[in-house]
């Protein structure tokens, strides 16, 4: 059975060059979190929404250089296990930037994506979830181990319906859920500008100008932006 890492990171920022600051994971037998100085200066629109300020890291290792570098990557990296991350891709690619390739993902957020087949949820951020499906928790938000602790209930509700799915079988469980993480998403509803709340596929119909330009602005920052750009691309049949 694979082991299962919860894992979040708060960063200085959310663009290509932006680092970690403070990195929690937990396990079945560990919970750690520990803040770290970035090889950059967080910036206050990104202590506005962690409270993490460049005072409170200044004393701080950087994450390469702490005394747990090597044993978070060796965990990381270990075949049989599993980070489980929220919008997996992001913390994937942060700790790529510190040299730590995970060998196996959940994303959360697509895997709630991909179960919620009527679209009944109008957003599928982690905090967006937690209150939606009316999780009873304490838990601070945008702080790595209080997301942490959301992500946790959110994987347990998400595996039982996977669970389901493929006939009670744990393990099977756990690679479906592997496999719908490392695949785009095919979304179906706009939750923002002038098409908010109408079906992609609609638009697709009505005004493909809008796609196709909308298209153009995704390619030119791709970050973060792989279920857009096969969504958009699917529609337009690209």
């Amino acid at each position: 059975m694979y082991t299962l890492i919860f894992l979040d990171t708060e960063t200085t920022g959310i663009s290509e060059d932006d680092r970690l600051c403070q990195l929690a994971y937990k396990t079945k037998d560990e919970t750690y979190c520990e803040l770290f100085k970035p090889p950059i200066r967080i910036p206050p629109e990104a202590s506005a929404v962690t409270h993490i300020t460049n005072k409170m890291v200044a004393d701080k290792d950087t994450f390469r250089e702490s005394k747990d570098f090597s044993k978070i990557k060796e965990l990381l990296e270990n075949s049989e296990s599993v980070l489980v991350a929220h919008n997996a891709l992001f913390d994937v690619g942060m700790v790529a930037r510190e040299g730590i390739v995970p060998a196996n993902f959940i994303c959360t957020l697509r895997v709630a994506r991909y179960l919620d087949k009527d679209n009944k949820f109008s957003s599928y951020g982690l905090q967006y979830l937690r209150y939606a499906l009316d999780f009873d928790i304490e838990a601070q938000a945008h702080d790595a181990l209080g997301d942490v602790v959301v992500l946790e209930v959110l994987f347990t509700r998400l595996f039982e319906s996977i669970k389901k799915e493929v006939g009670g079988d744990e393990q099977k469980a756990i690679e479906k859920m592997i496999d719908v993480s490392g695949k785009p998403s095919l979304l179906a509803v706009f939750n923002f500008g002038k098409y908010n709340g109408k079906k992609i596929a609609d638009v697709a119909r009505i005004d493909a100008g809008y796609l196709d330009w909308m298209l153009t602005q995704k390619m030119q920052n791709e970050a973060n932006e792989e279920d857009w750009i096969y969504t958009l691309k699917h529609h337009l049949n690209k």
